[in-house]
Parts: C-alpha cells; structure tokens; sequence
C-alpha cells in the first residue's frame, strides 16, 4: 500500500476538488502540445521522407532545358568543375486519349536510357516493369495517373506523338523525383485525371521527334562542395547557342518548390500557434493558484508556524502545476500523434511519395513537454512566490477586505446611473481587478483571432478564384502549339469547331537583368486590345499593353530592385545572346508565380525573328465542347490544353478540403480555449464571490437575479474581447499571408464581415455554454455553509 506525506494527501484532495478547472486548464495545454507534435512531426516527416527518395533516386540539382543540343555537349557538362553526374534527355508535351474520358488530357513525354537506369532521375517502381528495348509502344506512367484512370499493367491509351496517334501499353508503374507534386501546364493544383507522366525509351522518341544524337533537357547532380552558381553559368554558355533556356537549381523547380511551400506553412503553424495556447494556459495556472493560495493563507501559516519551509510549501503548489501539465501534455501528444498519422496519410495521398511516415522521436515529446511545463510554472510562479513570501503570523490573519470607491463619485445628487445596483455591483469587480479583466479580455480575444485567421482563408480564395480566373484570364481553354507558328494559325484556332473567339498570345523565355540581380522567367506578349486574358493592375483593372516597354508583376519588380521609369536588361533564350534594354513601364498584380508582359508587336521587334505565335486562349460554345475535344486530339500542331473551367473546379475542390480539414481543427481549438478562460474565471469570480452572493439570495433576490451579478461580469469582458480578436486576428492572418508568400503563390489578405461575425458566434456560444454550466452552480449554492465561512 502507497502511503503518502500530509501534503501530498492534501494534493489529491485540492485536484479532486478542482478537477474541472483542472481539466480546463490541461485541455488548453493540450491543444499547445497537441499543435506543436502536429507540426513538427509532419515537417519532420515531410523532410525525412523528401530527403531519403531524393537520395535513393538521386535527383538532380541543377536542371535546363535547349531547344535541340548535340549529344557531343553531354562530355562537356559532365567535365564542369563540381559536377558528379549528367543525364541528357529528350521531353516533350503531348496530348492523351483517354477511354471514357471527353476532354483531351496533357501528357509529359520523358525519355529513359535505352540500357541500365538513368545516371540522374532515377525512377521507383511500384508495379509492373519498364520498358524493354526494341518494343516502341511500351512505357511507363507515374502512378498518380494510373490510379486516377484505374491503369494497371497490360492496359494501353491512346498518345499523339509528333502528330501521330498511337497506343502505347502500360509496362509498369512509377513514381518520379521530378513528380512529387504533379502539376500540368496551366493548373494551379495537380489534376491526376488531366496530367500524366510517362517514361519510354531514348531511342523512340529520338525517332518520333527528329532528336537523334541530340536532346532538349539535361540534368546534373552536385558534388557537396561544388560552387552551383559557377555550375549553372557554365552550364548556359554551353546551351545557349542551343536555345538553352537559361539554368535553375532544385529549389526553382515546379515540384520542390511546392514541397517548400508546404514546409514552409508547417513550421509557421509550429511558431506561431502552440505559443497561443501555452500563453493562455499560463494566464489560467496563474489564476487559480492565485486565489487557491488565497483561500489557503491561513493553512500556509499553519504549515509555516509547524515547520514546513518556505521551499516545501512552494514545491507543494509547483507539484499541483505539474501535475495539470501532465493530463495536458498526455492528451496533447495522443491527440498530436493521431492526427499527425492522419496528417501523415493525407500527405501520402497528395504527394507521390513511396511512403511517409509521421516522425514520433522521442525528443518530440520532450520538448512538448518541457515547454508545456515551462509556461505552466512560468504562469504559476508569481502566485507560489507570493505564498512563501507570507510570514505565518500575517498568513494566519485573514487578508484586508477589498477597498472600493465610486465609479461616479463627483455625480450631482439627482443623477441616476442607468444601471440597476445588481449592475452597478458587477461593474465595480471589474474595475477592482484591472489586470485580471484585461487578461481575461484578452484570453477571450485570442480564440476570435485564431478563427479570423484560419476563416481569412475561405474569403482569400474566393477572391484569388474571381481575380485570376473572372478578371484576368477568362478563357475557356488555352491552347499551346507544339512549335512557334505564324500569324496564320489563329485563323486555323478560329475553325476549330465551338470557338467563338481566339486571341493569339507570344511566350519566350528571357533572362532579366537589373545591375546584380537577375531573374529567368517567361515574357507573356499578347495584342494590346486583348479582352478575352487580361493583364491587371495593382488595384486590378484591366492595362492596356504599351506598344513599348515591359510589365513586371509586383513581386517580380521587387526580386530585382525595379521601380517604373527604371531600365531592364532583357535576354531572350534564343541562343543569339542578345542584350537588349528594356523600359519598365508599370507593376501588375499577380497571385500566381512571377510575370512579365509585353505587346506581341514589342516582343516581335525585340526577337528580331518576325511575327509567332506560341498558342491561343479561346472562348468556346459549350454545346460543341465535345467537338473541339476531339478535334484537338486530332490536332499535332496542339502540344497541350489547358481548360480553364476544370482547372478552376479542381483548385477550388482541392483548397476547400485542405481548409475544411483546418477550419474543423481550429473551431475545436478556439471552443477550448473559450470554455477553459471562461469557465475558469466564472469558477474564480464565484468562489470570490459566493459569500457576497449567498447574502443577495438571504435578503430575497432571486436566483436569475444573483446569477446576473456574475454573469454581467463575464458578459462585459466576452463583448469587449470580440473587437479586440478581430484586431488581433487581422494581425495574425496578415503574418500568415506574409509568411506564406512564395514565387509560386501570393495570398491576399482580404477578411469579409461574414468572417469577423461567424468567428465572434462561435466563441460567444462557447462562451454562453460556460456561463450556463457556472449558472447551476450559483443556483446550488450552499448558503449555511458559505455565509458561515470567515472572511
């Protein structure tokens, strides 16, 4: 049989009695640690698992594409000083037929050496095999495609290659380094069902393309000391007279970048809202010891008069601490783990990973819980020390009553305040205990703002979607040739069957340049009347292409230190390796990625190679959709489709679940922290109180009218904490949008009244169902006991 010290018995009985503050208190610990083994955990897994298939597929480090470069360069790249290995490849985009599938998809043609694995790039089978040589219909598809269309080994779909149809047989199925986040030209989220990856042998496509002894992509892996940026300028001077389109390193490349993204708004969550919880959690420790220690002052003294130290009495009260932070920090890390195995699943299913497996470290939980019980004793430290510090004559004395004055005290005799003395009485605690309603106000405010900023998201999107797909580019679909045609193939758009309108737009690759910096991207060129795809401003109305000069949007600008009126220097990837200064003319706005626009005249004369076209961006009929569908498979000078309607459905479907998922997380959390500050400072102002109360039920106020005194108290602290959480969820929701700023995306902060108003509802529901269970135990009041307890 356990047998326990005085104060330890004492310890079990002050948690038997205040277990539901206790509770409170320890679920708001939880939600910290819960939050904190969340997010690291899937950071963890996430790098882990991103670190280990890059290794074992030996992706590349420094990638660049040519328009067709001799084979002989390959011996050239791989003798650049720091390169460890080269792989040389042919890639292409394509149109795919897919069996009962209307709309034409776009498939991403890659070739595999014809003998042993690529030295770079390396591919992980999951299924099936690769392609044997010497059979051209075979290939490979990555396995995102394949379970979006049911593909196993042995099933075949239709492919135009070079503008020849052919069926091509599934030999196996893979995943790719280069395909984590698999997304297809024109997309903003991946599409598995539109977008496809397909691996065949060298040797084929050298045939269907003309590329024999040459290729059109390169990629090269490192060696860990190697200088990249020597790497990648070597690496341009060798293709750009091959139409090189200029170097990128791994972390510019479309699915990393992703992937960084990702990281980047996990270890944001890890930052930013654990502390929130630990914060409150502190506040309530600090409160309920505070007045524990104040109805135990004349136990403290008689402790203190027998001969219990000063450092006992203060271990006593921190073991009650640990103890709340220890059902904390144990149901924080069960809840952590099992979402972050949710999370982790999630993941697997969104990113084409092997396998991803949420981190569960050891030192994962140390931390979450040394911290937890850092803030818990933090919290508590004012009120342990205030009790050590009492001599045990002044301890055994009751404390000073509370001194009160007049909230109107320089008032005229005849004024009369329009509250009622129960009011008037609720008011004045209020005022009595500044810091602690301005703390409570505070607690309150928090949970408000982590709902703004986690609702800010919906009204976010709803804006992006209206801004990039009903403001800027309001085509129905987008087509890209498969080479640069003359003027005449807008005409041939035009015939196309269903297409109302068709506006011809120009895209080059160019290297921009502004005194040390430089940026790679793609100059967009389209006719200065364009209305179907708009160029927009900053305060996003439609630009009127200049017949000179360039619009960068404002990110862009910012990456090279450009303002308008200053000069760019432009280089087209055209291998001629021209230099040419270029005006900046104006800033747009852009959500997504980085973006460069001129007139088609401009960039024409500033090619020096006459009137292209890279594609067109169309308005349909939707009654002969299906026409143009299988027009375009028909089509060879169509390399890919971009369709605007389903691109638009499938970001909306994909950001919409990924925030309902959050939204369900944070409404959980917020509830918490309201029910654990309201309910605990009811619970505080009634133990305060109840003698005060008990009187008002003996001089012959009702129970709903006593119940007023404590509830107008919390109802004047929950109001005033509601614009105190907006303002401080804008706050936080414009920290988020900053930090989760990338090349890739931009979100803009927009939050709409709707969402100040639904995040106030739930918190002062949750705040009403505290006030209400607070309420019963007025109605139960003891009023023998109380009114005999000494004051």
């Amino acid at each position: 049989m356990i047998s326990l010290s005085m104060l330890d018995r004492k310890l079990v009985r002050d948690l038997a009695r205040l277990w539901a503050q206790s509770l409170a208190i320890a679920l708001v610990m939880a939600c910290g640690v819960m939050t904190l083994i969340l997010a690291m955990g899937a950071t963890r897994a996430l790098e882990d698992t991103r670190a280990a298939f890059y290794d074992r597929t030996r992706f590349g480090d420094v990638f660049a594409t040519a328009t067709r470069a001799p084979e002989s360069l390959k011996a050239e790249i791989a003798a650049i000083d720091g390169v460890s290995a080269v792989e040389t490849r042919i890639v292409n985009p394509v149109i795919l037929e897919i069996t009962g599938m209307a709309e034409p998809a776009t498939g991403m043609l890659i070739s595999i050496p014809d003998h042993g694995e690529p030295a770079v790039n390396r591919l992980y089978l999951r299924s099936g095999r690769l392609p044997e040589p010497g059979r051209p219909d075979e290939a490979a598809i990555i396995e995102a495609f394949a379970e979006a269309h049911g593909f196993q080994p042995g099933d075949s779909f239709g492919v135009l290659i070079n503008g020849r149809k052919r069926q091509l047989t599934v030999t196996g199925i893979t995943l790719s380094p280069e395909y984590v986040y698999a997304i297809g030209p024109g997309d903003m989220v991946p599409d598995q069902k539109r977008f496809g990856v397909i691996h065949m042998h060298r040797a084929v496509l050298e045939g269907a393309y003309d590329m024999k002894g040459a290729f059109n992509n390169v990629s090269l892996t490192l060696s860990r000391n190697a200088d990249k940026d020597e790497v990648m300028a070597r690496l341009d001077s060798l293709l750009k007279p091959h139409g090189g389109t200029g170097a990128y390193d791994r972390k510019d490349h479309m699915s990393d970048a992703f992937l960084d993204t990702e990281l980047t708004q996990l270890r944001g969550m890890a930052q930013v809202i654990p502390p929130i919880f630990l914060f409150i959690s502190a506040f309530l420790v600090n409160m309920i010891l505070s007045r524990l220690i104040a109805l135990e002052r004349e136990q403290i003294g008689l402790l203190k008069a027998v001969g219990y130290s000063n450092l006992t009495i203060a271990w006593h009260y921190a073991k009650l601490t640990l103890m709340i932070s220890i059902v904390g920090v144990a149901i924080g890390a069960v809840a952590g783990t099992w979402l972050g195995q949710g999370m982790a699943a999630l993941y697997g299913e969104f990113y084409s990973f092997p396998f991803l497996v949420f981190s569960q470290k050891p030192d994962l939980y140390a931390i979450s819980m040394l911290v937890t019980f850092a803030a818990a004793l933090a919290g508590a430290a004012n009120a342990i020390s205030g009790a050590v510090r009492l001599p045990p004559a002044v301890a055994m004395r009751p404390p000073a009553p509370t001194g009160y004055h007049s909230l109107f005290s320089g008032s005229s005799q005849g004024f009369r305040l329009p509250f009622s003395q129960l009011t008037i009485m609720a008011l004045r605690h209020l005022v009595r205990w500044p810091l602690r309603t301005a703390l409570t106000t505070l607690g309150t405010a928090l949970p408000v703002a982590l709902l703004i900023t986690s609702l800010f998201a919906f009204d976010s999107v709803d804006h992006m979607i209206d801004t990039v797909w009903f403001r800027a580019d309001r085509q129905d679909a987008t087509l890209t040739f498969a080479a640069q045609a003359s003027e005449d193939a807008i005409r041939d758009v035009s015939r196309l069957p269903g297409v109302m309108a068709a506006e011809p737009f120009r895209a080059e690759a160019a290297t921009l340049r502004h005194g040390h910096r430089s940026r790679t991207i793609q100059i967009l060129a389209s006719d200065p009347d364009t209305d179907i795809s708009r160029v927009l401003d900053r305060k996003f109305g439609a630009i009127r292409l200049p017949p000179a000069g360039l619009l960068l949007s404002d990110r862009l600008a910012e990456h090279l230190g450009l303002k308008p009126g200053d000069q760019v220097e432009v280089e087209l990837s055209d291998g001629q390796g021209r230099r040419v200064l270029v005006p900046l003319v104006g800033l747009t706005n852009s959500y997504v990625g980085l973006t460069a626009h001129m007139s088609r005249e401009a960039l024409d004369r500033l090619s020096g190679q006459g009137v292209r076209i890279s594609g067109a961006r169309v308005l349909v009929d939707d009654s002969r959709l299906r026409e143009l569908y299988d027009e375009v498979k028909r089509t060879p000078a169509i390399a890919s489709v971009a369709l605007q309607g389903v691109s638009r459905e499938r970001f909306q479907a994909v950001i919409e679940e990924n925030i309902g998922i959050s939204i369900t997380i944070y409404v959980s959390l917020a509830v918490i922290i309201t029910f654990g500050v309201i309910y605990n400072s009811a619970r505080i102002q009634l133990s305060e109180r109840a003698r005060e109360l008990a009187s008002l039920r003996v001089f012959g106020f009702t129970n709903a009218e006593v119940s007023r005194v404590l509830l107008t108290e919390l109802g004047v602290m929950v109001v005033l904490a509601q614009p105190l959480g907006w303002l401080i969820g804008r706050g936080f929701a414009e920290l988020v949008a900053k930090g989760f700023e990338s090349d890739l995306f931009r979100i803009p902060l927009i939050i709409n009244p709707p969402t100040y108003a639904v995040s106030s509802l739930v918190v002062l529901g949750a705040a009403l169902v505290s006030a209400l269970i607070v309420r019963r135990r007025v109605d139960r009041l003891d009023l023998i006991r109380v009114l005999k307890t000494r004051d």
